[in-house]
């Protein structure tokens, strides 16, 4: 029984090492591994050879499967070059099972040791994640060592023979079972792996052995459709045509695993060495036959899953039109609505929080975090829609548009983070803690809430009509929040020295939130600033400009009668805007 023990976590630490490998490589490399995915769509034999390389490095054919998947529900690829990959991903994990089946003993400590000095020394750069993945590759070094050594005494073993002698005939069993350790493990190569040494310690015959690496082929298939679950229609038909292609090998090869078996046994080979070889050698001829197929998979696939509507978890774009994108003013009039959308939900949330403020209720506070993934969503829509749009067919006046349009957004989807975090500040040191605000605390924090969507809906309306009067006002609804915030932050310090119990307990949330509200109006107010810097706001007469200036300098002379240090006092029509920075300034 200990021994068996010893066999289970000498597996464990297999399967772990390879995650702490293609964990680390993903962190270091991640972006440029999507990367040379997202661009070897071009020809077949150059997608399989990306995917041989980038499942090389990651160890794994499910995490290939995961980014490739990812792809095309996105729209980035089309199925046919995705399979491709997927092909090149099979031989990929095949060919890093043979290298780490090598006489490496001597690796191991070397890569756990430097490994662990470079983790713990530079834990945060990409040295130290890379000292990660030594320490994963000494572990799976050391991990095959220890299976080596707990299987060789299990031989002899009545119960272990009693327990593999239900693995000696059945092809399709032994196959099946292959492919639940795949899955169990998560990991195609840590069965094969398992399956060669148990082979070469004679605890499993060589045909179970081949058998086993066929099922964990399929296996790691059967993970990879799991894991595209949650994808659209059209990043399943990635696991399922994959799957499909593993399901006709492992039809085709198990007939032939007995013939082969007894042919290759007599071989002057280590039995590890056999094994492994079938398992490149299955790969390679199955994933070369099945290339030139994947244009008929593809399409076949699509006829088994096609699209669906399905009730949507988050908001998705409903303007983004794409036929649109050949005519930019029209593209620019569907990214507009669907910012003004993304406005209307971050204005959701803000109106949602003083129940929570008020009763802590639960539900509300889960609705504002569905919200918040919303925003993040119709961000990550409008953000790839204006990065398709032909910027060089852009005249000056559109030009301007998407570069406020990219503003807005990009604040619009702060705006939501910041709700977000002052949702769990509000949970996490009043909510849980029983505690509550002071009655005055409570007026001025729902003063500043009013005052804060009050600016949010003249915002998105200066945005919509680029209104230069408009936009004045709301720069100077901007000076008067900052104003009234300065003064409910001396009336809280002001409640703290006359001793009210409930202000000393909430003022660290107190002033968090004060905070946090003057940030999302700077926010919010941004636009004004990209308004007014239109070209035509430029043909203003003097007149005009030294109204403005003079009505901006009397209110920094109001802001500095409550105590604004002298050095953040500025002159000027446009003081105080390096809060937020403009893009729309930066293209123009």
């Amino acid at each position: 029984m200990l021994k068996l023990l010893d066999l289970l976590s000498a597996v464990a630490l297999l399967v772990w090492g390879t995650h702490i490998v293609r964990t680390g490589i993903l962190r270091v490399y991640g972006a440029n591994l999507r990367r040379v995915l997202s661009h070897s769509v071009q020809r077949r034999p150059l997608a399989f050879a990306a995917g041989i390389g980038v499942t090389a490095l990651v160890q794994s054919s499910n995490a290939t499967a995961l980014l490739v998947t990812s792809f095309v529900a996105t729209g980035l690829m089309a199925l046919s070059p995705a399979l491709a990959i997927m092909l090149g991903a099979d031989v990929g994990t095949a060919l890093m099972a043979r290298v780490l089946t090598l006489d490496l003993s001597w690796l191991s400590p070397l890569l756990i040791f430097f490994g662990v000095i470079l983790f713990l020394t530079r834990k945060q750069t990409r040295l130290g994640q890379l000292g990660r993945v030594f320490i994963g590759l000494g572990l799976i070094i050391l991990a095959l060592q220890l299976i080596v050594a707990a299987a060789t005494p299990m031989t002899q073993a009545k119960g272990v023979k009693v327990l593999f002698s239900s693995l000696t005939g059945d092809v399709m069993l032994d196959a099946l079972t292959g492919a639940l350790f795949a899955m169990i493990s998560y990991s195609s190569l840590a069965a094969v792996l398992l399956a060669a040494t148990l082979a070469t310690s004679k605890v499993i015959s060589l045909k179970v052995a081949l058998c086993l690496v066929i099922g964990a082929n399929l296996g790691s298939g059967i993970v990879a459709l799991i894991s595209s679950a949650s994808q659209n229609a059209a990043g399943r038909r990635v696991a399922l045509g994959s799957l499909l292609f593993k399901l006709a090998g492992c039809a085709l090869a198990l007939p032939l695993v007995g013939p082969l078996a007894k042919w290759v046994d007599g071989w002057p080979f280590r039995t590890q060495e056999l094994v492994i070889a079938f398992h490149v050698l299955y790969n390679a001829v199955r994933c070369l036959a099945c290339l030139p197929l994947t244009h008929h998979m593809a399409r076949f696939c699509t006829l088994v899953m096609p699209d669906r509507e399905t009730p949507e978890t988050t908001a998705r774009p409903r303007h983004l039109d794409p036929a649109a994108l050949d005519t930019p003013s029209l593209a620019l009039v569907n990214a507009v609505r669907e910012t003004l959308r993304m406005g209307d939900i971050v204005e959701q949330m803000l109106n949602y929080l003083p129940q929570v403020i008020h009763n802590g209720d639960a539900l509300i506070a889960k609705q504002i975090r569905k919200l918040g993934d919303d925003v993040d969503a119709l961000h990550t829509g409008i953000k790839l829609y204006l990065a398709r749009m032909p910027r060089e067919d852009l005249g000056e006046r559109d030009s301007q548009r998407w570069a406020e349009v990219i503003e807005l957004t990009i604040n619009l989807e702060q705006a939501g983070d910041i709700i977000e975090h002052m949702l769990g500040a509000i949970q996490d040191k009043k909510t849980s803690r029983s505690r509550s605000f002071s009655r005055n605390g409570l007026e001025e924090i729902s003063a500043l809430h009013a005052q804060l969507v009050s600016n949010l809906r003249l915002s998105l309306s200066v945005f919509l009509n680029g209104d230069q009067e408009g936009a004045k006002r709301l720069r100077r609804a901007k000076q008067r929040f900052r104003l009234q915030e300065r003064r409910f932050a001396h009336s809280h310090v002001e409640r703290l020295r006359q001793q009210v119990v409930q202000s000393i307990e909430t003022s660290s949330l107190h002033l968090d939130l004060i905070s946090d509200m003057k940030r999302l109006n700077s926010l919010f107010c941004a636009i004004a600033y990209a308004v007014m810097e239109h070209p035509e706001s430029a043909g203003k007469d003097s007149d005009e400009l030294l109204d403005e200036l003079a009505d901006m300098e009397r209110e920094e002379r109001e802001a500095a009668d409550f105590g604004e240090p002298p050095a953040e006092r500025k002159t000027g029509a446009f003081a105080d805007h390096e809060v937020i920075h403009s893009p729309a300034r930066d293209a123009s």
